[in-house]
């Protein structure tokens, strides 16, 4: 099977539209966040079944939830594996500045959110790395380390000196 569209997303779907996929068996193809910006891949769901993902070029990454094949009794869906991340909280803005200036020189892919988020405060989120988690001891920066399923894959950004 050739998935070439994403059909929508469970997270995204008000309440009653929900109800049209009651009852369907919910096949994952789980994916780690790298994964999920690739537009052509194989993968192989949590039943052995293989697909292949074909998105037209433009199609926005995949995410956690995305529907890629409904039929009478079943349906496919992206399930992403937790991410290893620092969940960095800094007390104060010249603290968030600084922080964000020192890792932002190493090229570092980041998220940022707020306190209105699930993290309940305002965060920068990072994947995790020994020389980061290095820093935010050696400055006294507080942070967590946690496994989360991130809104977003990390990606390296475009850049030039």
């Amino acid at each position: 099977m050739i998935i070439e569209k994403v059909l929508g997303n469970f997270h995204d779907l008000p309440e009653t539209d929900l109800a049209a996929y009651t009852g369907l068996h919910r096949e994952k193809v789980v994916l780690p966040s790298a994964q999920l910006v690739k537009r052509i891949q194989r993968a192989t769901t949590d039943h052995g079944n293989e697909i292949g993902i074909r998105l037209p070029a433009g199609s926005g990454d995949l995410r956690d939830g995305d529907i890629l094949h409904v039929a009478d009794t079943n349906m496919i869906v992206v399930s992403v594996l937790p991410t290893d991340v620092l969940v960095i909280a800094p007390r104060t803005i010249h603290e968030m500045g600084v922080t964000a200036h020192s890792l932002g020189n190493r090229h570092l892919q980041a998220q940022f959110f707020d306190a209105a988020s699930e993290y309940g405060a305002d965060v920068m989120v990072c994947a995790y790395d020994h020389t980061v988690e290095h820093y935010l001891i050696h400055n006294s920066v507080p942070y967590a380390r946690q496994e989360r399923v991130m809104p977003v894959p990390f990606r390296h950004a475009e850049h030039s000196h």
